[in-house]
């Protein structure tokens, strides 16, 4: 498309110029010619007053000598009153259009070797003289040679800066189209952020808002089925957790053994159902300033379900730091995901009677979510964060820490495990708001948060 602009830019340009310059060149050289002849006249003019007093030889010779044309004028005078034909000068016209001249009475041009002659006759008393100025053929064409040379660079200049315009103008249009199909190889390959700039010809500039907006509706349209699948999976985990606590309970008869082995072998095939569809999951846009959810609503609503089972179980709970909205830019199903992944992990490696307790502390930069419990710890913090990659060797898949290290890594944050102050393990999760601030491993824990504590109950 570019150079089919330049192209055509140059064909118009090229037309334009021979259309323009070709007429002008004549005109140049045409008003070259008058100028000279305007000029023969005037000498011509020059000896008229000596002609009307005086028909002397020697005075007429002094006229012409003194007009500084001696060479270039010759003076015709016709014969009467017993006086021949006398010619005074250099002539250089043929004798015949010399006699038409006369006979005609107006002036004329004529051609001859070198140039022209000019005759302009004068009427006398005795009779037509002819003032014959001649005119060289450089003063015909004088200054017409630099003019066209002067009207070749104008219309050289005009057709390189018309292909110099047309590929900017090429360039503009182009770099717009180019980048839409930049944008759509990387949508294509599922870089589903790849957005294109809304600029170029009205055009290409409707094509990248249309393409934006496409890209932007596949984005929700993924993030709603992710929502989902989140959704999914912890509607899953939450009953089985329930399911094997309950069958745990059961005695030790062979129905109760196959009711535990069911269950088990159901869990481990959610958990490779779940692990598998985030592990296909595509690389998606980062969330805008408007996503994300309240994690002090969403905190309290898992722990609501939870605290049913805490009873029954005879646990001890504590929640903190949920009387005012938390903003963070994360999905409401990925957090509620990542705390039943968590309060899963509590209820599933802790005795019952185990105390637990939530804090959600809110910072200018960060929200730290913090999932602590009075169990026996977990001996290799690092070895358990590493599992999320695999199975380990007691039967756990580390599914529950992947989560909550992809929700976390999702908003430039991390994930930590450390010692609470129930005595056993405390998961810290940080959430950056600002995901374009650096992990906060580098500057202490805690940081800028401040604390926001209130008791909710215990139970």
């Amino acid at each position: 498309m570019r150079w089919a602009l330049v192209r055509v830019c140059l064909a118009v340009t090229t037309m334009v110029v021979v259309a323009f310059a070709v007429p002008l060149g004549l005109v140049i050289k045409e008003m070259a010619h008058d100028r000279a002849l305007s000029n023969a006249e005037r000498q011509a003019a020059v000896v008229v007053p000596a002609l009307s007093i005086t028909t002397d030889r020697e005075q007429l010779e002094r006229v012409v000598a003194s007009a500084g044309t001696d060479d270039g004028m010759a003076i015709h005078l016709p014969a009467g009153d017993g006086k021949a034909a006398l010619d005074l000068g250099r002539q250089r016209a043929d004798g015949q259009d010399i006699e038409a001249v006369r006979r005609l009475g107006r002036a004329s041009t004529a051609k001859v070797p070198g140039g022209s002659v000019l005759l302009q006759p004068v009427a006398l008393s005795l009779g037509t003289v002819v003032v014959e100025v001649y005119v060289p053929e450089s003063e015909v064409s004088y200054g017409v040679g630099t003019a066209w040379a002067v009207l070749a660079g104008v219309g050289v200049a005009l057709v390189v800066g018309s292909v110099a315009v047309a590929d900017r103008l090429g360039v503009r249009m182009v770099r717009p189209a180019q980048r839409l199909v930049e944008g759509a190889h990387e949508l294509g390959e599922g870089k589903l952020g790849a957005r294109v700039p809304e600029e170029g010809p009205t055009e290409l500039r409707l094509a990248a808002v249309a393409f934006n907006s496409m890209a932007d509706q596949v984005v929700q349209l993924l993030a709603n089925e992710r929502e989902l699948a989140a959704d999914l999976s912890h509607r899953l985990r939450t009953p089985l957790t329930v399911l094997r606590l309950n069958a745990a309970s059961l005695g030790d008869t062979p129905a109760a053994e196959q009711t535990r082995a069911a269950v088990a072998q159901l869990e481990r095939e959610v958990d490779t159902i779940i692990r598998t569809a985030r592990e296909a999951k595509p690389q998606t846009a980062a969330a805008g300033p408007g996503a994300g959810c309240d994690a002090a609503e969403v905190v309290r609503e898992r722990m609501e379900f939870w605290s049913a089972l805490a009873e029954d179980e005879g646990r001890k709970w504590r929640l903190a730091g949920v009387d005012r909205p938390v903003r963070i830019p994360v999905a409401r199903a990925d957090l509620a995901a990542a705390l039943d992944a968590l309060l899963g992990n509590v209820f599933r490696h802790t005795p019952q009677g185990t105390a637990f307790a939530v804090d959600v502390h809110n910072g200018e930069d960060a929200v730290l979510v913090l999932v602590s419990d009075a169990g026996p710890g977990i001996p290799d913090p690092e070895a358990a964060m590493a599992r999320g990659q695999g199975s380990g060797s007691d039967g756990s898949t580390g599914l529950g820490l992947d989560i909550v290290r992809r929700l976390a890594e999702s908003t430039g944050g991390d994930v930590r495990i450390g010692s609470s102050v129930l005595g056993g393990t405390e998961v810290r999760i940080w959430l950056q708001l600002d995901g374009r601030r650096s992990v906060p491993g580098r500057r202490g824990h805690r940081g800028s948060v401040r604390r926001r504590r209130r008791t909710a109950g215990a139970r």
